[in-house]
Order: structure tokens, then C-alpha cells, then sequence
């Protein structure tokens, strides 16, 4: 089952109104897009995902309200270029889940998992030229790829994994890549140990980083006086840089932030859905 986290604190701070203009950043199946077009009368929602096949799957999952969005492919980069596409100046809101969907973590044809066998592919974009992960894990400098796997997976012991990897290439899969891992730090507690390297990898393949810089360096500007930006992070060192931004806009008096603190789901829901369990919720009203 496909869970929209913390669909209604983020459908509150959003407010949308029913001929507002509104982009879902990150649609993926379609949840969040369908609970902001069921809200609308005259209004619309691009509805945005990097993901060509999750925005297919959105599509259908979102066919009975087809009237009021409009879908496309693209990184938050081109958001600009999708809001000017439709014809639109300004939005009323924005909102985008920086999550990753279960379901592109599950299939093992997409290479993001370490359970099931797969190759090391991890683009979002599978139609892009880009480098995918076994490109990364075979071909990156020793003390590169540590670095890489220590600062954006926060894996601290990237070096004797990386060690491990180096020798053992080339790495030929998931589970491959898993193994080496798993073999050369071992587990301890019920997390698998791959989990922060796999992570790593998917965020350098995907320019996770510097697409949500793009997000909040354009994001503010496409809102009009009033618009509101609202993002759920998952990650400590997603929500400090839009925690920075919000309040970087906030002391230059384009904005007003909505959380002082950030909103996280409720118990009811994190049992519910436990991979919502270290969302945190964040919004802000332009001036």
C-alpha cells in the first residue's frame, strides 16, 4: 500500500485554494498530487517527478482528476521551464516529499535495493545518459568514493568498506556490492549494513544534494505574495538546508516562516507507515 506522509499537515500548510496553482515537486505515485487536486475547482497542479515511470504510474493513479493536473518529467532544475510550459507566471504553493517511493526501492530492476538482486543502476532517470552506480563503485579513485560514501551517506566506517570494494571489483550487482559490505564491516543491530553505502551511492548518482539546493535556490521565486513552499525531509542534512534557506528568507523579510519548529507525524501514523518516522515537515508564506 502507498502512503502519502503526513498528507494532512502537509494539505493544511499548504491551503490550497480551489483556483490556486500548485506543483507537486515530487509526485511519485500520485498521493499528495491527487489529495491537492481533489481541492481544486478551476485551479491546477503540475504534477513533477524525475521518475519516468513513477510519473506513468501517478498518471493512472490519478486519472479521476486528470481535468485539473498536468504532468511532467524533469529534476527540480526545470521546475521553472514546467511552470512557464503551462502557461503560469506565478504558483500559489509548492510542495515537495524528498522521500524515495518504496516502490522504486523494492524493484530489484532499478538497482536501489540491497535485498533482492539487481544491477547497480540507482538513476531516477533511466532514459539520462548518467552515470549509474556501478560506474561509481568501479570506477571512482579509492579516496574519492570514501569520502563520497562518509559525507552523504554519513557511514563511518567508509574507508574499510571502500578497502573492500577496491578489491573486490569489479562489482557486478546489488547483492554483490552488498556482500562486500556486509563482509567487511559485518552486522551489528537490525540494520543491514550496506544501508548508508547504498544510500550514498543513490544520492551522488542522483545529484540529490545539489537538486534540492536548485529547489531552494528557484523554489521561493516561482511563489507569489502569499504562495507557500511546504517540504518534508528525511534526512538531518536535508532538513538543516531548508531549515537554513526558510530562515535566510525569513530575516530578509520575503517570507514568513508557518513551523517554528518542524512538524513530525503523529505515533497513529508512523504506525501506520513506518518508514514515515523521521519525516520532518517544514513551511514558510512568502510576503
Amino acid at each position: 500500500m502507498h502512503y502519502s506522509v503526513m498528507a494532512r499537515e502537509s494539505l493544511e500548510l499548504l491551503a490550497v485554494r480551489p483556483d490556486g496553482i500548485y506543483v507537486d515537486a515530487t509526485t511519485g505515485l500520485g498521493g499528495h498530487t491527487s489529495l491537492i487536486a481533489q481541492q481544486l475547482t478551476t485551479g491546477v497542479v503540475i504534477a513533477n517527478d524525475r521518475d519516468a515511470q513513477s510519473l506513468e504510474m501517478a498518471r493512472a493513479n490519478t486519472v479521476e482528476w486528470a481535468d485539473r493536473i498536468r504532468y511532467h518529467q524533469g529534476p527540480f532544475s526545470e521546475l521553472a521551464d514546467a511552470v512557464e510550459q503551462e502557461g503560469f507566471d506565478k504558483l500559489d504553493g509548492l510542495l515537495a516529499d524528498l522521500g524515495v517511493s518504496r516502490y522504486q526501492l523494492t524493484s530489484p530492476e532499478r538497482g536501489f535495493s540491497f535485498l533482492s538482486e539487481g544491477p547497480l543502476d540507482m538513476r531516477m532517470d533511466q532514459n539520462s545518459n548518467g552515470m549509474t552506480a556501478a560506474d561509481l563503485v568501479n570506477y571512482t579513485a579509492e579516496k574519492a568514493l570514501a569520502d563520497l560514501i562518509f559525507q552523504l551517506g554519513e557511514e563511518r566506517r567508509a574507508r574499510r568498506i571502500v578497502r573492500a570494494i577496491v578489491r573486490a571489483r569489479p562489482i557486478r550487482s546489488t547483492l554483490h556490492l552488498a556482500d562486500v559490505v556486509e563482509r567487511a564491516v559485518h552486522r551489528t543491530g537490525r540494520t543491514h549494513p550496506a544501508t548508508r553505502t547504498f544510500m550514498a551511492l543513490r544520492m551522488a548518482v542522483n545529484e540529490e544534494s545539489e537538486q534540492l539546493d536548485r529547489l531552494l535556490q528557484i523554489g521561493p521565486g516561482l511563489l507569489k505574495s502569499g504562495g507557500r513552499m511546504v517540504v518534508i525531509s528525511f534526512m538531518s542534512t536535508d532538513d538543516r538546508k531548508v531549515k537554513e534557506k526558510f530562515r535566510e528568507l525569513g530575516r530578509e523579510g520575503r517570507a514568513t516562516i508557518l513551523t517554528k519548529h518542524p512538524l513530525q507525524p503523529s505515533d497513529e501514523e508512523i504506525a501506520q507507515n513506518a518508514a514515515s518516522r523521521s519525516a520532518k515537515l517544514r513551511g514558510l508564506q512568502m510576503n
